[in-house]
């Protein structure tokens, strides 16, 4: 039983072409369907129908799709949840483009989360019969794939909670206070499977329901300085990097599509285990955290979620 992955994210947008020209000329995700205020992206090693939704009307995160491993999954975990008395329902085949039946949850953050079991797949850009190893024809930083999402708590600890019982997610890193407090999560990172977090919290009064950034998947520390180029070229506002992080180690950069959400290119990081002992860092060493070559964190980095 338990989630796969993460399938997608859908957010807001302030103006849609602004964002299409964005994340398919900067981030080269390919358009597979637009609606007009509403489009479908996916990257290139994607092979299901889309991985991300963006539509017009504001910013922040509407909600996130979550692929269980089989349909019996659903109901496995809609039993669990009924504990927690959250809100939730089922959802019907077609309720999202392509997408099969599934169970949409608010969470205790009041995020929405819908988990489905099937997509329709479209395929690959390489294909998968005797593949090459990426298309020739990308376009901007090529991201293959979205990666993860970081989303603002009120309190980390509840949702943080409900992820591990309900979803089988298991804690990776987390930030505490101090080590006299090391049960109070101010911030945690959860993975289903072998990545180093597929889902992550963070702490804030007024967080919840709020989106931190959404990240792209990229393979190694040239396609991160490669990123770097691009946006420059583009006029693309960096907010920190390119850098390493000391959680998760990845190779990071984060920075702000035009409507204002923030988003990351997010290299390397180590194989996840899920009995491996959760590294523990402190509130004081979270700029090393963060941004590990300079350990310096700008304040906006923390407070600033859409």
């Amino acid at each position: 039983m338990g989630v796969v992955r993460l399938g997608y994210i859908h957010v807001r947008v302030t103006d849609i072409e602004e964002a299409k020209k964005h994340y398919c000329q900067t981030v080269g995700f390919r358009l597979v369907k637009d609606e007009g205020k509403r489009v479908f992206l996916k990257g290139w090693d994607e092979w299901e129908h889309h991985s991300v939704v963006l539509e017009e009307g504001g910013i922040g995160v509407i909600k996130l799709g979550y692929k269980v491993a089989k349909a019996d999954d659903l109901e496995v975990i809609e039993a669990k949840a009924k504990t927690f008395g959250v809100a939730m329902e089922r959802m019907s085949a077609g309720d999202n483009l392509e997408t099969a039946d599934g169970l949409r949850i608010t969470l205790p953050s009041t995020h929405t989360i819908e988990l489905y079991h099937n997509m329709t797949v479209t395929g690959s850009d390489v294909g998968r019969i005797n593949p090459d190893v990426f298309p020739r024809d990308l376009v901007g930083i090529g991201a293959p794939r979205i990666d993860h999402a970081l989303l603002g708590c009120d309190n980390v600890n509840e949702t943080e909670k409900f992820l591990i019982d309900v979803f089988d997610f298991y804690q990776v890193e987390r930030l505490v206070p101090d080590l006299e407090h090391q049960d109070v999560s101010l911030a945690t990172w959860l993975s289903s499977g072998n990545r180093g977090h597929d889902l992550a919290l963070i702490q804030g009064e007024g967080y919840s329901g709020k989106l931190h950034h959404f990240a792209f998947q990229l393979q190694e520390w040239s396609d991160i300085l490669h990123a770097g180029q691009i946006m420059s070229m583009d006029d693309v506002p960096i907010e920190m990097g390119p850098t390493q992080h000391g959680i998760t180690r990845g190779k990071t950069i984060y920075y702000y599509d035009p409507s204002g959400n923030r988003n990351e290119v997010f290299a390397d990081g180590y194989t996840a285990q899920r009995d491996r002992p959760t590294i523990i860092w402190t509130a004081d060493h979270l700029a090393k955290g963060i941004n590990y070559v300079n350990r310096t964190l700008a304040e906006a980095f923390t407070t600033v979620l859409t």
